[in-house]
């Protein structure tokens, strides 16, 4: 499955500290689960790269001659 693939699947994501200060990405789906430790900078970068992501998506929802009302 590719990045710009949508999926039936639905999930649970949780985000937090843990008790030796690194960052954890908590996904839940199906029986899965999938705890995801990062250290705190790592953590930064991936929210940089979520924040670009947002940024371009937003771009190319907005169509010519579609405004907000």
């Amino acid at each position: 499955m590719g990045i710009d693939k949508q999926s039936e699947i639905a999930a649970n994501l949780q985000i937090g500290p843990t008790t030796l200060g690194m960052v954890r990405i908590y996904v839940e789906a199906e029986g899965l689960e999938l705890p995801l430790d990062f250290e705190p900078e790592e953590a930064e970068e991936i929210a940089e790269e979520i924040l670009a992501a947002a940024a371009r998506a937003r771009a190319m929802g907005a169509k010519p001659g579609k405004g907000k009302k």
